[in-house]
């Protein structure tokens, strides 16, 4: 496998939506209107794995001058500014037949460079436990749990100082 890392396009749409909603459980799924919202509003922060003319997985993000990690509406991007020094990462997911290849790590290890260029300080995420030790293996600290309970799952949140 040799995906293409790339920004993403609005031609990625209905792919990614797919990719999102098989990826995740139940309500925490982002909807396709979110996902559109994340494309439109800040592309810069949206990168995607195309593997064989597909994509594969991506990662999305928001920027934000202050971070609230339980605040549901940042999801929608109300609050973003491209101009904040602090991303919050708000997928990171691979379609099921391309998971356990690598490809988290390539997109993640990708889009920390593409942060770093653009001149952030911080990345925030909030994941579930069992990715905790995932997330550490590129940098980012474990902070608590978070106060958000979206899609009805426990959250952990962490940050990485760049």
């Amino acid at each position: 496998m040799n995906p293409v890392i790339r920004h993403v396009t609005a031609a990625d749409l209905d792919r990614c939506y797919a990719i999102e909603t098989l990826a995740y459980e139940g309500d925490e799924a982002a909807t396709r209107e979110k996902i559109a919202t994340r494309i439109a509003t800040w592309p810069d922060g949206f990168i995607v794995a195309e593997v064989d003319g597909a994509v594969a997985g991506f990662v999305n993000s928001g920027a934000a001058f202050e971070v609230q990690m339980s605040d549901e509406a940042f999801k929608e991007l109300i609050g973003h500014d491209p101009a904040g020094p602090n991303v919050v990462i708000m997928s990171v997911v691979v379609h099921p037949d391309y998971q356990g290849q690598g490809l988290a790590k390539r997109l993640m290890t990708a889009f920390i460079e593409r942060m770093r260029g653009l001149g952030k300080v911080t990345i925030h995420l909030m994941c579930k436990e069992r990715h905790i030790p995932l997330y550490a293996g590129f940098g980012f600290a474990y902070i608590k749990p978070s106060e958000s309970d979206h899609g009805g799952m426990a959250w952990h949140e962490m940050i990485l100082t760049l």
